[in-house]
């Protein structure tokens, strides 16, 4: 189930955001691609899911490349794409939202109890801490083996993103998470891979007890 970029490029005009990036996320599993806002951890993210094409290198899923496969084709396939922005349909309710990705929500009111008294209305009046529940909601419905999300718990109160990271690491599939900084609630958590970005390169792979340890040392310096 593993999904990865192998000296993958992109570039957004005369801008080149990814400089031959290669990282790899197994799974089942959880990945953090970390890093500070212009890093590329979200244009790694939407390379992942055929969001924004590549100028060189490859996406590899499997085994088999999917440099080619678009978007749409990927999420048959079930890979499915939480991006930080625009992740609702604003204009339907709360119950449309999860009737789109399940025949009823039942699943998602189980991980999400607090949207059960929202469900009738409209997605774009939600919080934005609401409005990332339900599109977590629809991505844990929709049963994907690949989930690819930008900053999960952006918004929730510290008990809602515990339980968000609780849910992500418990599904059984290839989760990789774009986070600014690594989430307290997987710091502890065995076989949670790490990469960080800087400026388009990666400056860092490995477990996230090692990742922690290399930032209590950059603190003591």
């Amino acid at each position: 189930m593993t999904v990865s970029l192998r000296h993958a490029r992109v570039r957004y005009g005369p801008l080149e955001a990814l400089h031959g990036v290669t990282l790899a996320a197994p799974g089942p599993g959880v990945t953090v691609l970390l890093g500070r806002n212009g890093s590329g951890r979200t244009t790694a993210l939407r390379a992942l899911a055929g969001a924004v094409p590549l100028s060189g290198g490859s996406v590899v899923w499997d085994g088999a490349d999917v440099t080619g496969v678009p978007a749409y084709r990927r999420a048959r396939r079930g890979m499915r794409l939480v991006p930080e922005r625009q992740a609702v349909f604003g204009s339907l309710t709360v119950y449309e939202n999860l009737t789109l990705a399940a025949p009823g929500p039942g699943p998602a009111l189980d991980a999400y109890p607090e949207l059960r008294p929202l469900l009738p209305r409209r997605a774009g009046t939600l919080s934005g801490g609401e409005q990332r529940m339900l599109a977590l909601a629809r991505a844990l419905s929709a049963r994907a083996r690949v989930l690819l999300v930008d900053e999960p718990a952006q918004g929730m109160s510290p008990a809602v993103a515990a339980r968000t990271y609780d849910l992500l690491a418990g599904l059984g599939a290839c989760v990789v998470l774009a986070e600014q900084r690594l989430p307290p609630a997987l710091r502890g958590r065995p076989g949670v891979v790490v990469h960080e970005l800087s400026r388009g390169t990666v400056a860092f792979s490995g477990e996230a007890g090692e990742c922690a340890g290399r930032a209590r040392q950059g603190r003591r310096a």
